[in-house]
């Protein structure tokens, strides 16, 4: 009996041992697996941090490629300026009509495109009257006032604008500029102005209208679905245009207002009979001074020199247009050696034009006949004169903007647009936008933004 029982009890012992055996081995095979599956995961891990590593280094490798392939284009654009002649400055100009030094250069892997603006193609928003901004598309009362304000020294808004009461009682409060605008872009900080009436649809400054620009709300940026490219105030509004008071041999401009009698003969190459009028004539004005050169002629002013005058009479002799057409980019009324806010009637738009004549109907028919007289031009008009003197603009209508207008240009908006070649297809892309004046060597950076459209 104690045999059967020992005989028992050793294979309960057995079957217990085998059935823990059993269960060690499961747990080894599972480890085993977990081991295995972990393995893969991390070879898995490593594998796509390695190509990610090398997409972050490739994606930054172009994007270098870009951002220097953006400053050659500057600096491309910068040569080309330099190397403008000076006379005059119009589209025809290798600056605006240059597809060959431009447009679709190849630099180390990346190809850049460059388009330079004539920023005295444009009002300037620190001198332009309130109705030369009322002639912008979209512009209200309102806004041209509250610019106006923004820009003065005083605190005294006009019937519709706002002092510096105004921004300092919004939730995010900010000072007013009160002194002239520095970047275009601030014009955002005024009230009513918004990003829309700023850019317009053209937010990637192209001039073209592209499709996501007439696409309507389905991509940014939003649009009217008209296939009509609105360019926005920028296109047409700048701060930096001035006019250096040079004449076109880059001699400084002889002062009537101060010149005398043997100054003038001698400066300007006229008859005695001449200086002398215009001496005079300085003399009987109200302040003793001219307040424009178009203020040396008149509608009774004759097209030829007059006898006396071509005989070399001591006596006074009001001035002729054929004289003043010929003196005219010779004199100035102001010392200073840069004039703000000097529209070049070679480059500005109809826009633009026809918001510096007044805006209306009869402005917008004389922008349209002077930009159709200067396409017919090589080398643009030489003196501001000449846009009378075509007659494509009565005498009235130049005495009025006579000190509004030039010929030349020194600052102007380069835009660079670099694209990185991955084997055929587009990789990064960067845009570079520098705001140069030429007048100065070398020539002198007055705004510099490098990456996002705006």
């Amino acid at each position: 009996m104690r045999k059967k029982v020992k005989k028992l009890g050793s294979e309960i012992l057995a079957a217990r041992t085998g059935t823990e055996g059993d269960k060690k081995g499961l747990v080894l095979v599972a480890v085993l697996w977990v081991v295995a599956v972990l393995m893969i995961i991390v070879a898995t891990a490593g594998q796509t941090s390695r190509l990610d590593t090398k997409v972050c280094r490739l994606v930054r490798t172009e994007q270098l490629r870009c951002k220097w392939s953006c400053r050659a284009g500057i600096e491309t654009a910068i040569g080309v300026l330099n190397e403008d002649f000076r006379e005059s400055d119009s589209l025809t100009d290798l600056w605006s009509d240059n597809e060959e030094d431009l447009s679709n250069i190849k630099l180390e892997q990346c190809w850049f495109d460059v388009m330079v603006v004539d920023e005295a193609s444009k009002l300037n928003v620190n001198t332009a009257t309130k109705e030369q901004l009322l002639g912008l598309w979209y512009m209200t009362e309102e806004i041209a006032e509250a610019i106006i304000d923004w820009r003065d020294k005083d605190d005294n808004p006009q019937t519709g604008g706002v002092e510096g009461g105004y921004y300092e009682n919004m939730p995010f409060r900010y000072t007013i500029r009160n002194g002239p605008f520095r970047t275009i872009r601030e014009l955002l900080l005024v009230r009513g102005v918004t990003p829309k009436l700023l850019y317009g649809e053209d937010t990637n400054f192209n001039g073209q209208l592209d499709y996501n620009e007439r696409d309507g709300d389905k991509s940014p940026p939003p649009d009217d679905e008209d296939d009509e490219l609105d360019e926005g105030w920028i296109a047409h509004l700048t701060c930096y245009s001035y006019d250096t008071n040079k004449d076109a041999s880059g001699n400084n401009r002889i002062n009537i207002n101060q010149a005398n009698e043997r100054q003038l003969e001698r400066s300007l190459n006229i008859n005695r009979s001449h200086a002398k009028w215009i001496v005079e004539n300085r003399n009987r004005q109200n302040n003793r001074r001219y307040g424009s050169i178009a203020d040396l002629i008149n509608n009774n002013s004759s097209k030829e020199p007059t006898r006396g005058s071509r005989e070399g009479s001591d006596q006074a002799e009001p001035l002729d247009l054929q004289t003043f057409y010929q003196i005219a980019d010779k004199i100035t009324v102001d010392n200073s050696q840069k004039i703000p806010g000097k529209v070049n009637i070679n480059t500005a738009s109809e826009d633009v034009l026809t918001a510096l004549l007044g805006g209306d109907e009869a402005a917008e028919e004389l922008a349209r006949n002077i930009i159709i007289y200067r396409a017919g031009l090589i080398d643009g008009m030489q003196s501001i004169a000449e846009v009378m003197q075509a007659g494509t603009m009565k005498i009235d209508t130049f005495k009025k903007v006579a000190g509004y207008i030039t010929t030349r240009s020194d600052v102007f908006t380069v835009r660079c647009v670099a694209t990185a070649d991955r084997s055929g297809l587009s990789g990064a892309t960067l845009q570079t936008e520098a705001i140069v004046d030429r007048s100065s060597t070398p020539c002198k950076i007055l705004y510099w933004y490098q990456g996002a459209n705006n």
